[in-house]
């Protein structure tokens, strides 16, 4: 009888955010996929987790998937956990499920730990419809991807290096325009943790004169749209109120 993949959220900070169900499936499981064996020991070892550990990251994927199907198909019960958040969301695990998929193995993705919902959320943009972006091209085709959402009318989600903020705020403003607004939140769920609201222009300026540090998550409104009714009965747009 095959065994089943668990895609197990883990915190993206706070290590109390590691759910009851999670500790339970990462204890009983045959095998562990780990991004970082070194980072996921830290986790293991809070929780006395003692679950045999196997690295899996994107620069291995493609030859492992095959060998850890196998493994599943003849009853091992495998769970795949990322460094932080829920693996497949800018982190390697969609080759493994799409594979597993395709063989019919049964798959369970836990609720938990991820860092886009948090940063919405706090965002104070509208969440009710959003689209995520992840990181965007380091190079090529960035220009191409952004002038692509110029007309998105949903609020946009990215993933950013702090060392490419700034950079991607203006490139942002220059596409978007300096005065669309924007949050820009890090270090989700640690002691440290910020959130930055202003237009475009703004929360670069303040992030010029303020190293930003940590994990990023970059939100941003969409275009403009008269089809939202407001408490009176009258279309307008949406505006949202400055906060820096």
């Amino acid at each position: 009888m095959a065994g089943k993949l668990y895609i197990v959220p883990t915190p993206v900070g706070n290590m109390e955010d590691m759910t009851y169900r999670a500790v339970r499936i990462l204890s009983e499981v045959d095998l562990i996929l780990a991004e970082d064996t070194r980072t996921s020991s830290v986790l293991l070892h809070h929780y006395e987790i003692k679950a045999r550990l196997q690295s899996h990251h994107k620069f291995n994927e493609h030859q492992s998937v095959s060998l850890i199907k196998e493994r599943i198909l003849s009853g091992m019960n495998v769970a795949l956990i990322s460094d932080a958040g829920t693996p497949g969301i800018s982190d390697p695990g969609f080759l493994l499920v799409r594979t597993c998929a395709a063989e019919g193995i049964e798959i369970q993705t836990l609720p938990g730990a991820t860092a886009c919902i948090p940063a919405i959320v706090s965002s104070g943009l509208p969440c009710d419809k959003f689209c995520f972006e992840g990181f965007l091209p380091q190079k090529k085709g960035r220009q191409t991807h952004l002038r692509s959402l110029a007309e998105e009318h949903r609020t946009m989600v990215f993933y950013e290096s702090p060392y490419r903020l700034v950079k991607t705020l203006d490139s942002l403003a220059e596409v978007f325009g300096p005065e669309r607004e924007c949050s820009v939140a890090r270090e989700i769920s640690k002691v440290h943790e910020q959130h930055s609201r202003g237009t475009l222009s703004e929360v670069a300026d303040w992030y010029r004169e303020h190293e930003p540090k940590g994990e990023i998550v970059i939100v941003v409104a969409g275009k403009p749209t008269r089809n939202r009714k407001n408490e009176e009965g009258d279309y307008e747009e949406s505006e949202i109120k400055k906060e820096v």
